[in-house]
């Protein structure tokens, strides 16, 4: 088995006629090495000898994290629209209400929350996500 630092890839001498000139000749316990350890996540790279090794990949950019909180952080608003516009349906036609109104002030209170999120400064850190009132789950329709 021969690695091609050029190319990227790797050459097998009984499939390929012709090769890179800087191809490095590998063992197949090597080559099955990289192939193992990329199938766990890890990414080969080359060194500066031709020869391939295992890295860890790069990290994510900050935006990767940022645009996956905003989008938890507009899924959670969007699951609670319809449980204020139940509640203010219900008031308008003065019939029961699903929710307290202490219930219905914690709801706005943690949709307010959610909305300031990305300007405190503890965004995009899932850890410190708005916490959703214990109650909500059990009224989400």
């Amino acid at each position: 088995m021969f690695a091609s630092k050029s190319e990227r890839t790797f050459f097998d001498s009984s499939i390929h006629d012709s090769m890179p000139d800087d191809v490095v000749e590998i063992s197949a316990e090597a080559y099955a090495a990289l192939m193992d350890g990329q199938g766990k996540g890890k990414v080969i790279d080359w060194g500066f000898d031709g020869c391939p090794v295992l890295v860890d990949p790069p990290a994510p950019p900050p935006e990767f994290f940022e645009n996956t909180e905003r989008a938890w952080r507009d899924v959670q608003l969007t699951v609670t629209d319809g449980v204020v516009s139940r509640h203010r349906d219900e008031l308008e036609e003065s019939t029961d209400i699903t929710l307290t109104t202490e219930q219905y002030a914690e709801l706005q209170v943690y949709r307010r929350a959610l909305r300031n999120w990305p300007e405190s400064g503890e965004f995009p850190l899932a850890d410190h996500r708005p916490e959703a009132p214990s109650w909500l789950s059990q009224v989400i329709q």
